[in-house]
């Protein structure tokens, strides 16, 4: 039977040299304009992209250059970085193209949208037919002029995190591309396994489609042979043993990500973000949210919301504080040299994953 399984009616792609050139991006409404201008031709004079999803980020930048200029470095100009000369970019965006339709101005991480734009901010709203400006940036400031011009002379597409239906939707696929299924379960394995950074998932995915070959399904076997897990994940296990008080797992898991070339400030981070989000989804389920609002309150998917929620129920309100505020007086100890920083993150460790003895009755 079928049933259970993630399809979509797609052409087997048999040389798997080809299959990220095959793959179809996942088109939400956050990106419904911007596909339409690619794929009509009909393009605006200024664009920004941004967001947190840079591997969509990444793609449609990619997308729309190859849709504008089809390769063209005569007529494209590229700049990045910060501290450009706005009068040389103005000049090159007033030149006519040479033999083609339209002159591409690419300007990448010019951190214009936060300052340094207003001289741009007046030209974009008067940019010549001929010529196509791109903006993609990794900050952003929409109080802006910048941000404000563009909003009104061109568009701005912002590329946010995916919710986990919309990355199963897309990652089954790239598995339907290469001829592969993948059951609901083991797709939300791979989810946990790997995390949801798209550019991440991507790759794991193609490694997945090339270690199976031989057979149309992708199956958890398969995922633990060649998905690398990624730290935050390993992060949730180490909580969830701290969370039992199994203190063995929790420094072991501790040990793994260290023998992994994990720097312990970064493994302290990441536990401190994670005392951080259990205390936030105790006290919005406390107040009678449901898994889904309580990952929009705090801006997370809603997986990670959910393994949130249950982690902090083996705590007290006053232990995920306690926690909280131990981890990030452990990162400032750290810091002014009063405390080696593996020492610092085991004695926390070694803590919040204590048993705590029962009292002796009288």
């Amino acid at each position: 039977s079928n049933s259970g399984y993630l399809f979509i009616n797609l052409m087997y792609v048999k040389i798997m040299n080809n299959v990220r050139k095959k793959i179809q991006l996942w088109k939400g409404r956050k990106v419904k304009t911007l596909s339409e201008d690619i794929k009509t031709g009909k393009f605006k004079r200024v664009y920004l992209l941004c967001g947190e999803e840079e591997y969509l980020v990444k793609n449609y930048k990619n997308q729309l250059i190859q849709a504008i200029n089809g390769g063209d470095t005569m007529n494209s100009n590229f700049y990045e970085g910060k501290g450009l000369n706005v009068k040389e970019i103005i000049d090159v965006a007033e030149t006519m193209p040479f033999m083609a339709e339209y002159r591409l101005v690419v300007l990448e991480d010019t951190e214009m949208f936060k300052s340094g734009g207003d001289e741009l901010a007046e030209y974009v709203k008067s940019i010549p037919e001929s010529t196509i400006m791109l903006f993609v940036e990794s900050n952003i400031d929409k109080r802006s002029k910048l941000y404000k011009a563009v909003k009104a002379s061109g568009y701005i597409c912002e590329m946010t995190s995916q919710t986990e239906g919309d990355l199963s939707v897309w990652a089954a696929r790239l598995f339907a591309n290469a001829g592969k299924r993948i059951t609901k379960a083991n797709m939300m394995y791979l989810l946990q396994k790997v995390g949801t950074d798209m550019e991440t998932l991507s790759t794991e995915i193609e490694k997945l489609i090339c270690y199976c070959m031989k057979t149309d399904v992708v199956d958890k076997d398969a995922i633990d042979a060649v998905c690398v897990t990624q730290m935050s994940v390993k992060i949730f296990d180490m909580i969830d043993a701290i969370s039992t008080k199994n203190q063995k797992k929790t420094l072991d898991s501790y040990y793994e990500l260290i023998a992994a070339k994990e720097p312990p400030m970064r493994i302290l981070y990441m536990i401190t973000r994670q005392f951080n989000l259990m205390l936030q989804a105790k006290d919005l389920s406390n107040q009678g949210m449901g898994k889904n609002d309580v990952a929009k309150a705090m801006g997370v998917q809603a997986f990670i919301a959910g393994k949130s929620i249950q982690q902090a129920k083996n705590f007290q309100m006053r232990e995920l504080k306690d926690g909280l505020a131990e981890s990030i007086k452990t990162e400032q100890l750290i810091k002014r040299g009063a405390m080696d920083e593996n020492i610092g993150v085991e004695m926390l460790l070694i803590k919040y994953s204590k048993k705590e003895e029962k009292k002796k009755r009288e």
